[in-house]
Parts: C-alpha cells; structure tokens; sequence
C-alpha cells in the first residue's frame, strides 16, 4: 500500500513539474513572438516614412551621379550645365528681340503744318489728286499714309491728317469737303532710313504748301525757318545713330 502511494506521488510530482515546463516554454515563446509583432510593425512605418520622403529628394541628380561610378562629377556637371546653356540661348535670343522692337518703338515725331492764309481753304476736290499725285495712299482709318514705295508697298514713312478734327477725311465726299490746313507728321524712329523720310515729308509739304498757295509751319504753328529745318534733321540723326 505504501509502494503504491510512494508511485502516485511520484506520478502526480512528473505530471506538475512537466506542466510547469511546458508553461514556461509557452510563456517564453509567447513573449518572444510579441516582442517580434511588436518590432514588425514599427520597422514598416520606419519604412514607410522612408518611402514618403524619397519624392522631395532630387531623384534626377542621384540617377546621374549613380550612373557613373567612375567619373560622377563629370556626369552631374554635363548633365545639367547643358540644359543651362540652352535656355541663356534662347533668353539672350528673346532678349535681342525685344530690343529691337523697342527699338523701332515710337519716342518721338516731327510735325510740319501747312496752313491756309487766313480766309481761304483747301478744296478737297483739289487737295486729293495733288496728295495721290505725291504717292499717298489712303488709309481705312482716315488718313494718307506714304509708304516706303509710291505703289503703297513697305513700312509707312510719315502720313498726312487733317489739321484740324477730326483729323481725318472721308474720300467718299471730297467733292464737298475743304480745309484751312493740313499736317505730314512722323515718328521717330522709323523704319528704313530717317533722313530720308524727313527729306521726303519736307518737301511734300513745301510742295503743298506751293500747290495751294499756303505756308509751312513748323510744331509751334509758327513760319518754318532754316534753323527749324536744322533742329529737325539733328533730331532725326539722334535716332539714325
């Protein structure tokens, strides 16, 4: 009877201390696999975030200086100093030419009157073949221009208005129409060459001002004088330089 109390015993000391061992190999484990999860999902925000910060890194220069390992810098340097260049190219180009449109950008005129004594007009009648006959061409806006070429081809040169308003005239009804006086005016710069164009609105007035018995004035409203005329061509010659 003792043997057999000696045995259970025994039997029921094994089954706990085995019990005991494989709860403390499951706790271990337990804990293990935790501590793993745990570090798991950390590493993949880690990750994470890394992945979110790559598109503010200039992936374009890494590409080019990894291409290369054996001359890098020499890669990096061609690889955006062309793209550079190019671009001062085509901003010196644009640079240029807007240059010279301001260039041929009006900054100043001359003017020159031809005034009818006082009394009398110009009849429009007359006044047009003698203006077409001087290689004007008439304008949709109103005027006369003269062009480079009497044909009406090229830039225009200086135009001639109506001295007083509305400036224009209606070539319509020149028949009825009549004036105290006209004006040839042009700007300056203009296209071709100045002083030729000067020259060549200098004497279509002198020619007008003859046809119609009138006098040239000059900006002033005041008789044209030799020193005028003088004034007038250094002014021109500023812009021709």
């Amino acid at each position: 009877m003792a043997t057999e109390l000696r045995w259970a015993l025994i039997v029921i000391s094994a089954l706990v201390i085995g019990g005991l061992l494989i709860h403390g190999l499951w706790s271990v484990r337990k804990k293990s696999s935790d501590k793993v999860s745990k570090k798991e999902p950390n590493e993949l925000k880690e990750q994470t975030s890394n992945h979110d910060k790559e598109p503010d890194e200039p992936e374009i220069g890494e590409m080019t200086f990894s291409a290369v390992d054996d001359e890098p810098a020499t890669e990096g340097i061609i690889a955006t100093e062309e793209p550079e260049t190019e671009v001062q190219t085509e901003s010196s180009g644009s640079e240029e030419a807007e240059s010279e449109e301001s260039a041929l950008e009006p900054q100043d005129f001359i003017i020159l009157h031809v005034h009818m004594p006082e009394g009398l007009k110009m009849a429009g009648s007359r006044l047009l073949p003698t203006v077409l006959s001087l290689g004007f061409k008439y304008s949709d806006e109103g005027f006369f221009n003269r062009h480079l070429e009497p044909s009406g081809n090229g830039p225009v040169l200086f135009r001639l208005v109506n001295m007083y308003n509305p400036g224009t005239f209606d070539i319509d009804n020149m028949e009825q129409f009549s004036t105290a006086g006209i004006s040839l005016f042009m700007t300056l710069p203009c296209e071709g060459d100045n002083l030729a164009a000067f020259n060549m609105l200098h004497s279509a007035s002198k020619k007008l001002a003859e046809e119609f018995g009138a006098t040239v004035l000059d900006k002033d409203r005041e008789p044209l004088t030799v020193e005028a005329v003088r004034g007038y061509v250094e002014k021109v010659r500023e812009f021709a330089a």
